[in-house]
């Protein structure tokens, strides 16, 4: 069996018993709650991590464009929910297509106008589609505002082809909370909100059978909330830098890390690894920005990044040499998956399997 210091770097390493451990515990949560898991696989874009998530239990997964469907279809998934406002009469020829190949298809939509461009499509074939209304619970980037929610219910009701399956939300806002208890409030609020706007659909004569919650930082109290159906967080499966920084878990808990080679040591707080933009993005850490990533097991981060280059501030008590291999806990793991062709599972030291990134790079 191979050893990870056979590898070539920069490589993306998943260690699959941390992988195993999220999977099943976000599964546990969710049958604890009463709700139906739904994870988002935009953040691993595998199929095999997919087919992990079903057989702990996820009823289906949920998607961010067409594109990550076609290829998830492709792999047998029959339950899938792209969870996006989905426009165009173009988007709409290719849903027609892939939901002839599925048990079960909903896109999301967060206007009349939008929807519109879908509805002629799937009214001239005859044939049905599931959409869900984005409600916006404090994020302020996509979906309508609670308060505005029955009169676009009302107007989509009127879309033929077009039934209203449910509801659904993302407090991405949560990560910019500084404390875990700033995330949990926010997470209330959302389940809270959503229920709200269910019951109020429901009193209007709007039936609604989903009501979905996501995001990993809030989805344990956010399912939790009476009158939530269905959560959907999607970086959980791996964790990274943001999430320990958020109090959501330990730095244990963290599947992923890229492996690098430092490359030079030009000066004694200074060295190089050969990981930078392109095997890490820029994302920033959330919820307080401090570099690109953390060295594993030292205080040191990456403080600059050009395309092939990891400048890494050393900290007072750590050292560096040229040729060392350190591992690198990203700052947001769902943009590393789409930066890479390939990750590699392994166990402790040793490689186990090599895993195609079937959905990265999807643009449409």
């Amino acid at each position: 069996m191979r050893s990870i210091h056979d590898l070539e770097t920069p490589v993306v390493l998943v260690d699959l018993d941390v992988l195993e451990r999220n999977i099943t515990r976000m599964a546990e949560r969710a049958r604890a709650c009463g709700v139906r898991l739904r994870p988002h696989a935009k953040t691993h874009k595998v199929i095999e991590v997919g087919r992990r998530q079903i057989a702990a239990g996820a009823t289906g997964l949920a998607l961010a464009k067409p594109s990550e469907a076609e290829v998830f279809a492709e792999a047998g998934f029959d339950d899938l929910f792209i969870a996006y406002p989905v426009v165009g009469a173009d988007k709409a020829r290719r849903l027609l297509a892939l939901a002839g190949r599925l048990r079960r298809l909903a896109v999301g939509v967060d206007s009349v106008e939008g929807a519109s461009t879908l509805a002629s499509a799937f009214r001239e074939a005859r044939r049905r589609l599931d959409v869900m209304l984005k409600i916006d619970t404090g994020l302020h980037r996509v979906g309508v505002l609670p308060e505005r929610a029955l009169e676009t219910a009302r107007r989509l009701a009127d879309l033929p082809g077009l039934p209203l399956r449910g509801i659904f939300t993302h407090a991405g806002h949560g990560y910019g909370e500084p404390a875990p208890d700033g995330v949990a409030q926010v997470a209330r609020h959302e389940g809270r909100t959503m229920a709200a706007v269910a019951e109020e659909l429901r009193g209007a004569g709007i039936a609604i059978e989903e009501v979905s919650v996501g995001s990993t930082p809030t989805a344990r109290e956010a399912m939790a909330q009476a009158g939530v159906t269905e959560c959907r967080p999607g970086n959980y499966v791996y964790h990274d830098g943001s999430q320990v920084a958020l109090g959501t878990c330990a730095p244990a808990d963290c599947a992923m890390t890229v492996l690098a080679t430092v490359v030079s040591v030009p000066a004694s707080d200074r060295a190089v690894v050969d990981a930078g933009s392109k095997t890490l993005s820029t994302d920033p850490l959330r919820p307080n920005a401090n570099g690109y990533g953390q060295i594993v097991g030292r205080r040191s981060r990456l403080q600059r990044m050009s395309e092939e280059h990891g400048v890494v501030v050393v900290e007072g008590g750590d050292s560096f040499r040229v040729g060392e291999r350190v591992r690198i806990l990203p700052n947001h793991a769902c943009v590393v998956s789409n930066l890479h062709d390939r990750i590699v599972g392994i166990r402790g030291e040793s490689v186990e399997t090599e895993l195609k990134v079937a959905a990265r790079g999807r643009v449409e």
